[in-house]
C-alpha cells in the first residue's frame, strides 16, 4: 500500500520524503569518510540515518491507520548531524597541512660520479642566557577621598530629633 499522496495528504507526504530524504543522506555521509569524522559520530550518523529512512519506508508503505502524528522536532537530530558533517568537511580543508620535512637534493640523474648527499647533523645553536627579571610591581593605590563637591560622598551629621 502506497500513502504518499501529494495530492490528498501533502503534509504527510512531504514528511515522509523529508525523513527518508534525511536519513539516506546521514547514511551515506557516515558511510563515507567526507570530513575525517571519529568512528563514533560516523556510526551515530549510520544508525539514525537507518531508522529515519526505515521509519519513512514504514510510513510511506506499511503504515495503514488514519490518524498519524507528526514530529517536526525529529529533524533536530538530521540536521545537527548533517551539519557536524559538514563542518568536519570545511575544517579538514582549512586546516593547513603539516610541514613536511626537508629532503636533501637528489643527485643528478646524468652524473654518474655523484654521491648522495647524507644531511648532516645540525646542533641546536646555543641560546644566550636570559638575565633574570625582576619581580613585577604592583602599583600602589592611594587611600580614598572624598570629593569637595558631591554631598553624598562627605560624611554627613545625624538629623537632630527633638
Amino acid at each position: 500500500m502506497n500513502n504518499l499522496d501529494f495530492g490528498n495528504h501533502p503534509l504527510f507526504s512531504w514528511y515522509v520524503a523529508l525523513m527518508a530524504v534525511s536519513g539516506i543522506a546521514m547514511v551515506i555521509l557516515g558511510a563515507i569518510n567526507v570530513g575525517g569524522q571519529k568512528g563514533g559520530w560516523r556510526i551515530l550518523n549510520i544508525l539514525a540515518g537507518a531508522a529515519f529512512a526505515g521509519y519513512a519506508y514504514y510510513l510511506g508503505f506499511v503504515f495503514d491507520e488514519d490518524v498519524y502524528h507528526i514530529y517536526f522536532q525529529a529533524f533536530i537530530l538530521p540536521v545537527l548531524l548533517i551539519a557536524g558533517s559538514v563542518k568536519a568537511v570545511v575544517n579538514r580543508r582549512t586546516a593547513p597541512a603539516a610541514p613536511q620535512p626537508a629532503q636533501p637534493p637528489a643527485p643528478a640523474a646524468h652524473d654518474p660520479n655523484a654521491q648522495p648527499i647524507q644531511p648532516s647533523p645540525v646542533a641546536p645553536a646555543p641560546q644566550p642566557a636570559q638575565p633574570a627579571q625582576p619581580a613585577p610591581t604592583i602599583p600602589t593605590i592611594p587611600p580614598a577621598r572624598p570629593v569637595a563637591d558631591n554631598p553624598y560622598a562627605q560624611p554627613q551629621q545625624p538629623p537632630h530629633t527633638n
